[in-house]
């Protein structure tokens, strides 16, 4: 099993519990970006889910709802690209990422075991 393990120059008070659940939730996408690299069809799963919540929400579409709509358009190379990417407004989308039901039981709970401190 794969753990987080703070090297011995950086004392762990350093990575705020936050730091954890972005690099926690960047591991979770790009397990989820493999899964569906190998069956395209799981795509699908994110693509109802932005639908659903579109459809939930009768007046006020948030933006965050609508850059998924977008993303969720474009070829998967460019979805698989920002879903993986580290930076700030990738790291923003994934909190609310409509990949829900991708990931099963085990592996969420294998990701999170690994970023256990």
């Amino acid at each position: 099993m794969v753990a987080w393990v703070p090297n011995e120059s950086t004392a762990i008070s350093t990575y705020s519990s936050h730091r954890l659940l972005d690099a926690r939730s960047l591991a979770m996408h790009a397990v989820i970006a493999r899964k569906i690299e190998r069956d395209p069809q799981l795509l699908e799963i994110a693509r109802r889910n932005v639908e659903r919540w579109s459809s939930a929400r009768r007046s006020h579409v948030p933006t965050w709802l609508e850059e998924w709509r977008q993303l969720l358009s474009q070829p998967w190379q460019n979805v698989a690209a920002i879903i993986t990417d580290p930076g700030e407004n990738a790291a923003r989308l994934r909190q609310s990422s409509p990949f829900a039901g991708i990931l099963t039981h085990r592996e969420r709970w294998q990701i999170h075991a690994a970023f256990r401190a």
